[in-house]
């Protein structure tokens, strides 16, 4: 075999393989910089990352020895400042009571991480640099914590018993699937202010414009005088 190819094939062994026994807190070597064969199928990065980790929000957990976000794989969640809506009517009033999906999602995650170390399988990596990843506490699938509770839904493509955990959270009427909650990514989108003094009035008016739902219609915001305030 000529050299030259034969160092090139050590080279892109060194790339794709991952390194093994990766130490606490630790991520296997990968290469710096856009890796362009690597960007075209995302799904070839394969890395591990462990150790302590705090909660960001219902999808991102932080390891402060790394200072690097981890982005839950095949789920998503509201975000932190989001709200939905109890389809339940309550008194007088003419709004449906105000439900905070976001900060309940990030306190279920924090339930199910406890004190535990996480390990993540790194598969991807996100726009911002997050890094994306299957992660573990003491042997469960934190994804599939969230989806069981109904405080996440899965992203496309996601794992078939990801989806038979999401039918169930949805059958049963848990967590978000009990309220009228706008899809995640429309809310993304739309929503301006995104700070925790964000007002439930705010995403009852995105509802009542919105292009899609994941949760049952929300038919009577519809008839709400639309407004420019989000």
């Amino acid at each position: 075999m000529n050299i030259a190819i034969a160092k090139g094939l050590v080279a892109l062994a060194a790339i794709v393989l991952p390194s093994t026994a990766p130490a606490a807190d630790a991520i296997a070597p990968l290469v710096p910089g856009p890796i362009p064969f690597l960007r075209d199928d995302l799904r070839l990065v394969r890395s591990t990352v462990a150790g302590r980790a705090s909660v960001v929000d219902g999808r991102t957990l932080w390891l402060p020895k790394r200072a690097q976000l981890v982005r839950l794989d095949g789920i998503d969640s509201c975000e932190l400042p989001q709200w939905s809506y109890d389809p339940i009517q309550r008194g007088q009033s003419t709004i449906p009571k105000p439900v905070p999906c976001g900060p309940l999602a990030k306190a279920w995650l924090k339930r199910s991480l406890g004190n535990d170390r996480v390990f993540c399988s790194v598969v991807s990596y996100a726009d911002d640099g997050a890094l994306i990843g299957r992660c573990f506490a003491s042997g469960r699938d934190l994804a599939i914590e969230m989806l069981r509770v109904g405080w996440a839904r899965t992203t496309t493509p996601a794992p078939k018993h990801y989806l038979a955990w999401q039918d169930h959270a949805m059958d049963a009427g848990y967590g978000m699937w009990a309220t009228y909650v706008l899809d995640m990514g429309e809310w993304r989108r739309k929503a301006i202010d995104r700070t925790m003094s964000r007002t439930p009035i705010a995403d009852f008016h995105l509802l009542a414009e919105r292009e899609s739902e994941i949760s049952p219609p929300f038919a009577d915001a519809r008839k709400r005088p639309k407004r420019v305030d989000r």
